[in-house]
């Protein structure tokens, strides 16, 4: 039986059109150029933060990021951020006696704005504030702490195979892999993601189907 679904937050719950709008803005290029190296790097495998080291080689990204936010240009994430589905989904699962948990690899000021929205989750964090981001088992150590389940009764859902469904399941966890975003797109049909995900969804609203089929 599923006790509690953990949600990953960018490009699961949260679009990130402004996320690399800001960076490509605050790098002085265009919203094209630096979509078309996220796709890059998204097709490769690697970490999308590659995306801007190949705009600017040996780029500090954190270092960058305190510059954008002394400069007023910092993170912004409001409700019109979130995806259609989102807070339909969250609260029928809540609706369905399940846990809510949303964690995933976000500064400790997205934390913030995320608990701003009042979402109906149980418990919003990220990596920011847990001190350990994913793929590491610490993250999910911290993920199934929240979700007050043992592993297996905990359903992970995620857009990213590396950061979401082979670290999540390796765990022990339940995944739902996303297709959403370029990395759920551009992985969904892989065989490998196939065989590592417990299960296949195109929307959020899928998961109370799957919770309750569970039971």
């Amino acid at each position: 039986m599923i006790r509690a679904v953990a949600l990953d937050i960018g490009e699961t719950l949260v679009r990130d059109d402004r996320y690399w709008g800001a960076w490509a803005d605050w790098l002085g290029v265009s919203c094209h150029t630096l979509s078309a190296l996220v796709g890059a790097v998204v097709a490769q495998g690697r970490d999308n933060a590659d995306a801007l080291r190949l705009l600017r080689p040996g780029i500090d990204v954190d270092a960058e990021y305190r510059a954008r936010e002394a400069a007023g240009r910092g993170e912004r994430l409001d409700a019109g951020d979130l995806y259609d589905d989102v807070v339909p989904a969250l609260a029928a699962l809540r609706g369905a006696g399940v846990r809510v948990v949303v964690a995933g690899n976000q500064t400790r000021k997205a934390g913030a704005l995320l608990r701003n929205l009042d979402l109906p989750a149980d418990v919003i964090a990220t990596s920011g504030e847990w001190g350990c981001a994913k793929p590491s088992p610490e993250f999910f150590a911290q993920v199934t702490a929240a979700a007050r389940a043992l592993p297996g009764e905990t359903l992970y859902v995620g857009d990213h195979p590396v950061n979401d469904v082979y670290p999540a399941a390796a765990y022990g966890l339940l995944t739902a892999h996303l297709r959403r975003g370029p990395w759920g797109h551009f992985w969904a049909d892989d065989p490998e993601v196939r065989a590592a995900a417990h299960y296949s969804v195109r929307s959020l609203a899928e998961l109370v189907g799957i919770v309750t089929a569970s039971g």
